[in-house]
Formats: C-alpha cells, sequence, structure tokens
C-alpha cells in the first residue's frame, strides 16, 4: 500500500513535526499538491479538493473526502451551507460597519480585517457581522465523526483570537447543548479529520468555520492528546 501525504512545501516545513508523525507511523511519502503519480491512500493536507476529485475518480480513499474539502474552503459556501441546515452563522454579506472582511478560502487568520467604512464592501469576499465577543473563540477537533478535544482562543491584543497570532489557548469543556450543536455539524458533513470553530455571541458559540487540513499546535500545547497519533490510526484502521 502506497501512501502519500499532500503538503505545500511551505506547510510542509510549518509542519514538520505533523509530517514526520505521518511518515512514521504510516510509512507515507510527502508529495507536493502537483503529484499526480501513483497511491493507493491519499491524505490531503492541501486544502484543494482537485486532487481528492481526481484520486476519487480512480477508487482511491482519499483523507478528508473531495466534497468535504470543496466546502471547508469556501467560507461563504460553508456559512450558506449550515444556514440553510438551520445552524446559526454571524449574518454575512453585510455591510453595517463595523464589519469583518475575509478571504473566502482563507486560513489562520490571515487577510481578515475590521472594515470600518461601508465602501470597503466587497461582494467576493465574506462581509460579516461581528459578533459581540471579539477576540474569543472555541476549536472543536473532529475525528472519524467524534468529538475529541476543545480548545478556547483568547487573545487580549487583536479582534482574532488564532493561536498562531499569539492567542493563548485552553482546554474547554463543552456543554450539553454546545456539544449537541457540534454533532449537529458533524452530521451534516463528510469529513474525517477536521476542526469546527466557532465565535461567541452574546455568551453563546455560533458557527464560524470548517478547518480541513486542522491544526493541532494548540492542541499539544495546551493538552496530552496525540491528536496526529489518533489519526494515523483512523487511517490504519479505515485502510481494513
Amino acid at each position: 500500500m502506497k501512501t502519500i501525504l499532500v503538503y505545500s512545501q511551505k506547510e510542509a516545513a510549518r509542519n514538520a513535526f505533523a509530517v514526520q508523525k505521518f511518515k512514521s507511523e504510516l510509512g507515507a511519502e510527502l508529495v507536493t499538491p502537483d503529484y499526480r503519480g501513483e497511491a493507493d491512500v491519499v491524505i490531503n493536507r492541501s486544502n484543494d479538493y482537485r486532487i481528492a476529485e481526481f484520486y476519487e475518480s480512480r477508487g482511491v480513499r482519499v483523507f478528508n473526502p473531495a466534497d468535504f474539502t470543496k466546502l471547508a474552503n469556501d467560507k461563504q459556501a460553508a456559512y450558506d451551507f449550515m444556514e440553510k441546515n438551520g445552524i446559526e452563522i454571524m449574518p454575512t454579506r453585510y455591510a453595517v460597519p463595523p464589519f469583518v472582511k475575509k478571504p473566502r478560502d482563507g486560513h489562520g487568520g490571515q487577510g481578515v480585517v475590521m472594515c470600518k467604512n461601508a465602501d470597503e464592501y466587497d461582494e467576493s469576499f465574506v462581509c460579516q457581522k461581528p459578533a459581540s465577543d471579539l477576540g474569543k473563540d472555541l476549536r472543536v477537533w473532529v475525528l472519524g465523526g467524534k468529538i475529541m478535544a476543545s480548545v478556547l482562543r483568547v487573545s487580549k491584543t487583536d479582534f482574532r483570537s488564532n493561536f498562531c497570532l499569539g492567542g493563548d489557548a485552553l482546554p474547554y469543556t463543552l456543554s450539553d447543548d454546545e456539544t449537541a450543536l457540534v454533532k449537529k455539524i458533524i452530521s451534516l458533513v463528510n469529513g474525517d479529520y477536521y476542526g469546527i470553530d466557532f465565535v461567541f455571541d452574546k455568551g453563546r458559540i455560533v458557527f464560524n468555520e470548517l478547518e480541513d487540513a486542522v491544526g493541532a499546535r494548540m492542541l499539544y500545547a495546551s493538552t496530552d492528546i496525540d491528536i496526529i497519533g489518533e489519526y494515523c490510526n483512523y487511517i490504519k484502521k479505515s485502510e481494513l
């Protein structure tokens, strides 16, 4: 069985720990997103659904599937999908200042700005009403349809709470209502290993994003959960 691990060169360098885990536990071969060679199993960490489509059309198992990767990497499509299925979101296509503007395919808080003028509205971006509790959000890790962990991210200096931008990470226990919301979202999508991000609005969590090639730095930093190891075991079992 040939397992390939797809990362861009930049992301492979930035995620060297995860790359090494996939190599040592699965014998995975690291390839770049332009690779279209032989594979029996594909771990797609590129955020490009076309890679998954290519291999799925040839009967190859891809983690995550193409339909999930496509949805997760188009924020507006994800918001529309969730809203259609009864999941609360902060309103989008929103032009009343202040509003948050972010790239539809952005990651890690990059390119996300708070707009104070209506003329900054751009329909090619996601323009969204801000949640009431700025600088605070929640990430939930999901593996094989199960909730694995939850971490609260808080920033005292930025309305973006991303760990990679300096936010603090604290283990978080979901309430019963929050757990029910997460499970409903899980039932709607077809992913293997991913994150669900929530913002806080008036004390309750509200869906914010699906994270396809979800990072794990803050989980390793704040808990003793070996999430990449768990993912590798899941892949092994899925191959049987």
